[in-house]
């Protein structure tokens, strides 16, 4: 491992700067990103802190910015304002829009002593359930939102039944500020503890329903101290620039809490506006010299498609850092497709950074290496899905999968592990991903039973762990480490069984979206149902939004569907479902949601859509 599992550096380079400030390093006093916060605020109060760039304002985006020193002083404010009505102790949820706002709240919330709930606003569109499910789990005490949002609040909360009266503070609120100074002699300031709950960090629920993971101060600190060490990130050359949802994880992390820790300045933007105009998140790049982002895969594909060759010829991406590429499976032909494109404009291949990381660790498990380009290795199918990565040379149709390493662990420790033994397996063996390290989460909201199932893993053959004082996280993912690096090959609940062989959805979707024009890319789900005792392989896939009539060409992409699968995969495609766009549901962060996608096709959604072959669908289990 790279660095001690169990001790975390409490100096850091990332406050180096030129300025008298030069050499300042952070001591262990600063345990929660409150204390973080009032440092930065102190060294540098004119600087920066945060830009929000609102393109629904203006069509070059409208920017507004705050200091550390004007966000440390309404982040005290909303603090003594939550304390003063109770909510020390109690959840508090974040639902404002993305946006300077969202910051305040969730920074005033951590000050207040109150557990934070990152969610979103009710004007989210298409994630009600998931929205009304948090806050039913959670239970807050408070929501802060905008004076804008409010009104819709009011009407999600009473159309919903919400348990309890929830009160409703606008972090807007031009009066805020004079109401906090009137109560700054009544209240003590809260004391917070490295142990204690920071926020809940709700799930995306890609495999099951939004559980909230419990992040503790210490945990984010530590997280951020790894990301910012595995990046190289320092405050006198880098910016943050992010479209992530402030309330994923990911995006809290990266956009707030890294930005807080380090002192550097954040640049947001709505997630919207990316999916509107991707040329946007590029831009503000190549504006900020020395910028970190993050995405997940569909997004660099994304742009490396929509994205047009007028643009692209003034475009400078030559000063960008680090372009993270995680939270959904890596595919090689994104990271190729992606240089292709933007090669002209002066990305660097190394800035690209495939990672894994998982909410239950707070976010970031592993990346790849600092200047290594992508690295991309085949594996022999067949002897992968029996459990084992041999690579291959020869690379036939049908008999091998490219995967991407996800490189090193950085502060924190990984084993590969036979799931059923709990033992540790060996190199190039596929097994569970299993994390332990001080970023790692103390357990699930309300959900005692569920948290020791899934933090508190023991390997039977380490002496290390003699007495389970060292726990793992299991993270249900299931991966395999081949010279030096991890692999991460699919998630355990989503593996797809046929006829004894092992399938990973993800490299069906893959294989199904590049097989006929129709099939809208990033928008198709295989799983696996039992139909008659025998798992079958169901695909559902959107077709593509320019096609104006997708019944002419049906059959010819059922056909096309088909073949590739069985010449790909050796799967016979027991049913596959042609649906229109926006059908296929969805997590929270983007992912298509498998699980939901297998309950709909149970339930009927789509009984009047053509199937490739009719299944009973009530002899499916």
């Amino acid at each position: 491992m790279l660095d001690d599992v169990w001790k975390v550096q409490v100096t850091m380079s990332a406050y180096h700067d030129d300025g008298p400030d030069a050499g300042v390093e952070l001591t262990a006093d600063e345990q929660t990103l409150v204390d973080h916060l009032a440092r930065v605020a102190a060294l540098f109060p004119d600087e920066p802190a945060f830009t929000h760039v609102d393109f629904s304002a203006e069509p070059a985006g409208r920017h507004s910015v705050v200091t550390w020193a004007e966000l440390d002083r309404r982040v005290r404010a909303l603090g003594q304002v939550l304390v003063r009505t109770g909510a020390t102790g109690e959840r508090v949820a974040v639902v404002a829009p993305q946006g300077i706002e969202y910051v305040i709240g969730f920074l005033g919330a951590l000050r207040a002593g109150a557990i934070a709930v990152p969610l979103f606003a009710p004007s989210l569109p298409g994630h009600d359930e998931r929205l009304a499910s948090a806050l039913s789990d959670a239970r807050p005490a408070c929501l802060l939102t905008t004076r804008a949002e409010r009104g819709a609040i009011a009407d999600f909360c009473g159309s919903r039944h919400l348990p309890g009266r929830l009160r409703t503070i606008a972090v807007d609120d031009p009066d805020l500020e004079e109401v906090a100074a009137g109560l700054a002699d009544e209240s003590a300031p809260v004391r917070l503890r490295p142990e204690d709950i920071a926020y809940l960090q709700y799930t995306s629920g890609s495999t099951r329903t939004p559980a909230g993971v419990e992040i503790t101060h210490a945990n984010v600190v530590a997280n951020v101290r790894q990301t910012l060490d595995a990046f190289d990130v320092h405050r006198d050359r880098n910016h943050m620039v992010s479209w992530l949802p402030l309330f994923h994880d990911m995006g809290l992390v990266l956009a707030i809490a890294g930005p807080v820790v380090s002192g550097i300045h954040s640049v947001l933007m709505d997630p919207l506006a990316f999916v509107q105009q991707p040329m946007r998140w590029l831009s503000l790049l190549a504006d900020h010299p020395g910028a970190v982002t993050a995405a997940p895969n569909f997004a660099y594909d994304y742009c490396a498609r929509r994205v047009r060759d007028e643009h692209r010829a003034d475009l400078a991406l030559h000063h960008v850092a680090v372009m993270i590429n995680g939270s959904e499976p890596i595919r090689p032909e994104t990271l190729t497709r992606f240089q292709r494109a933007f090669a002209g404009c002066g990305i660097s291949p190394e800035a690209m950074r495939p990672s894994y990381g998982l909410a239950e660790a707070t976010v970031f498990v592993s990346t790849s290496v600092l200047g290594e380009v992508p690295r991309v290795t085949a594996f022999d199918r067949e002897l992968l899905g029996q459990g084992t990565a041999r690579p291959v040379t020869g690379k036939a149709p049908g008999t091998f999968t490219e995967l991407v390493a996800c490189g090193v662990p950085v502060g924190q420790e990984i084993a590969v592990v036979a799931a059923e033994t709990c033992r540790r397996l060996p190199d190039d063996a596929v097994g569970e991903i299993w994390v332990r390290g001080p970023n790692v989460a103390r357990g699930y909201w309300r959900s005692p039973d569920r948290s020791a199932e899934t933090f508190a893993a023991v390997l039977a053959d380490d002496p290390s762990d003699a007495g389970g004082v060292k726990r793992w996280l299991r993270t249900g993912d299931l991966g395999v480490l081949h010279d030096g690096r991890l692999y991460v090959t699919g998630r355990i609940k989503d593996l797809i069984i046929v006829d004894g062989t092992n399938h990973y959805p993800q490299d069906i979707e893959a294989t199904v979206q590049e097989a006929h024009a129709l099939i809208r890319y990033d928008h198709v789900a295989a799983f696996a149902l039992t139909v008659d005792g025998e798992d079958r392989l169901v695909i559902v896939a959107e077709h593509s939004r320019h096609i104006t009539d997708p019944g002419a060409e049906r059959d010819a992409a059922t056909r096309a569907v088909r073949n590739a699968v069985v010449v790909g995969h050796g799967a016979p495609v027991h049913d596959f479902v042609l649906v229109p766009p926006d059908t296929v549901p969805r997590t929270s962060s983007g992912k298509v949601a498998r699980g939901a996608c297998r309950q709909r096709y149970l339930a009927g959604a789509w009984a009047e859509t053509v199937h490739l072959e009719p299944c009973e669908v009530g002899e499916a289990e």
